[in-house]
């Protein structure tokens, strides 16, 4: 199924944007690891939106329903699965485009693919909305790493030109802002809200790293650790982009000037520099796995904008009302946490079953 990721550690993410309910199940998941419940929410509420001046307005609690799969506050072994009640969903204010798909959105592909039957109000499937429950699962499988040894951290790199700086690798979950730098993040707060004046919107991209990750994880070719943590990051809507350690810049290098040269540190093997991002042939090298994540502008902007009405097949222009982010990139720091931590939980409990 196109929403459902993993090997061992299986998820399926389900719902519409305003539908009842969206939810995350989880299949896979040993029996008796702890959950802290508090630790969960705290997470998730650097996802949740109505939070801060960056966000849109739609205000939900976005407090998960655990339904099965945990007990006590351990989990069962068993299918988990969750839920979060949409209780700020305003459908009408996306009557208007039932039949005139908005620029940059999924509503004439999903038109196309799912014909009148499908629910695409607010984006339906297709929308950040969905990212939710996929920080619940994300949001357990940081914590169970986390209990290893291995932490997920990350920080908004850049925003509408801006870059961050600081020592990185660092975590930046506790800023009410993701940036190393205050003055950064404030210059990008500034950017964000000069787009939001002018009925516009800014994107960025996110840099992330897995610390703590022993060498040899991973496969060859197509299920390589690369190649698991695209597929999981190419889940959260808005995402363009994925490069690992130099990226494309990497193309620009000479081979004797991109090559991380092998060093013994502290009693086993690392390299000198890590512009492979910890990866080589798909495999993790014990080197910090890092990577980048670009996110295009919100597309629903307060300006006119060309369209074609699907009913009578005339071009039209449209201006998207409604509550919306200037700029999604904030929020997406920790749904890129979350998919970074799925891909790499589920790659480690494929490796133990290898192992016995």
């Amino acid at each position: 199924m196109s929403s459902s990721y993993g090997k061992v550690l299986r998820i399926t993410v389900f719902g519409e944007s305003h539908g009842a309910a969206i939810g995350v199940t989880m299949e896979g998941l040993p029996s008796g690891q702890p959950v802290d419940m508090e630790r969960l929410d705290r997470f998730l509420v650097r996802r949740a939106p109505g939070r801060a001046a960056w966000t849109t307005a739609r205000r939900e609690a976005d407090r998960p329903e655990f339904l099965s799969g945990i007990k006590n506050g351990r989990t069962c072994g068993t299918p988990l699965t969750a839920v979060i009640r949409n209780t700020d969903a305003r459908s009408a204010d996306y009557a208007p485009y039932a039949h005139t798909p908005r620029p940059g959105h999924a509503d004439y592909t999903g038109a196309v693919k799912y014909g009148p039957s499908g629910d695409l109000a607010g984006g339906g499937h297709f929308s950040g909305r969905l990212t939710a429950p996929l920080c619940i699962a994300g949001g357990i499988c940081l914590q169970l790493l986390e209990a290893e040894g291995i932490r997920v951290v990350s920080h908004i790199a850049s925003i509408a030109g801006v870059s961050d700086e600081g020592d990185w690798p660092a975590s930046t979950a506790e800023k009410a802002f993701p940036t190393l730098s205050d003055v950064r993040g404030g210059e990008m707060q500034a950017a964000i809200e000069e787009a939001r004046a002018h009925s516009d919107s800014v994107g960025g991209v996110v840099e992330c790293a897995v610390l703590g990750l022993p060498a040899g994880l991973g496969d060859p070719m197509f299920d390589g650790v690369e190649n698991r943590l695209a597929a999981a990051l190419f889940g959260i809507p808005a995402v363009k982009g994925v490069e690992f350690g130099a990226g494309f810049a990497a193309a620009e290098l000479r081979g004797s000037q991109n090559n991380d040269a092998f060093v013994l540190r502290n009693g086993g093997i690392a390299t000198q520099t890590n512009r492979c991002g910890g990866i080589l042939g798909g495999v993790t090298t014990g080197m910090p796995v890092e990577f980048r994540v670009a996110f295009k502008p919100t597309p629903s902007i307060g300006r006119e904008q060309r369209t074609v009405d699907l009913r009578t097949m005339e071009e039209t222009v449209i201006t998207v009302q409604g509550r919306h982010d200037p700029c999604i990139v904030p929020r997406a720091v920790p749904c890129v946490e979350a998919a970074a931590a799925l891909a790499v939980y589920d790659a480690l409990l494929e490796r133990r079953i290898y192992e016995r």
